[in-house]
């Protein structure tokens, strides 16, 4: 089954200004640090689909011009594949909050595609910088990686999402280590002649020609 990583856009892979959270010109264009770096091992290295899932507040209206969200969005996208990140989905909310409707995050109804058995949303992830991704990841039966410096924390805990949030972090790095596999294992073996101990490790440091690194520790003392 595939495993999917849900993935904001504003205030998650772009810096999402304080003052206007409408980023609709390319000046106000800015990458959050790390995102190349660590988003970019996760597409190369995990069997992660990404999808892009975003609410775009009033997209289509004059406050808020088609004209001036696709030069940015296309940028978005054209640069994060010049990275080796490409979106499988992108899904755009354009209603807004008040409208309260199913579309819009924490709902799921742009999504419904994922809610079959060729998804393991269990072992999926929503990764975004607001409640109502976590409210996503709750309703989807996934994981959720909050995108904050912790200032939520209280609201976290005051709406009952901790169980659905493993992580809150501004570094992609932890993120990295949040969503990617473990890929190491230890078996120690003793008889009365040996005392064995191997430890694999398929995510150490090192250089490798084909850029996978696999580390193998293995000790061996005999009685």
């Amino acid at each position: 089954m595939k495993r999917v990583l849900f993935i904001d856009r504003d205030g998650t892979m772009i810096v999402e200004p304080a003052a206007d959270p409408q980023i609709d010109s390319l000046d106000e264009l800015e990458f959050i640090p790390g995102v190349f770096t660590w988003l970019g091992k996760i597409a190369r290295e995990c069997d992660y689909e990404l999808a892009m899932v975003t609410n775009q507040d009033g997209l289509g209206t004059p406050s808020f011009p088609e004209e001036t969200f696709w030069p940015v969005q296309n940028l978005v996208s054209k640069t994060l594949k010049g990275e080796g990140i490409e979106f499988k989905e992108v899904f755009i909310d354009r209603s807004l909050p008040s409208e309260k409707k199913p579309t819009r995050k924490p709902g799921t109804a742009m999504l419904t595609k994922y809610f079959s058995e060729e998804y393991d949303l269990t072992n999926s992830f929503v990764i975004g910088d607001r409640l109502t991704d976590i409210e996503l990841a709750k309703n989807l039966g996934a994981k959720g990686i909050l995108f904050n410096d912790g200032s939520l924390s209280n609201k976290l805990t005051e709406k009952n999402l901790e169980a659905s949030c493993i992580g809150i972090t501004q570094d992609w790095k932890t993120i990295y280590e949040l969503v990617s596999p473990k890929r190491s294992a230890k078996v120690q073996r003793t008889t009365k002649e040996t005392d064995i101990s191997i430890e694999v490790n398929l995510a150490g440091k090192g250089n490798h020609p084909l850029k996978r690194v696999w580390h193998f520790l293995i000790t061996c003392s005999i009685n």
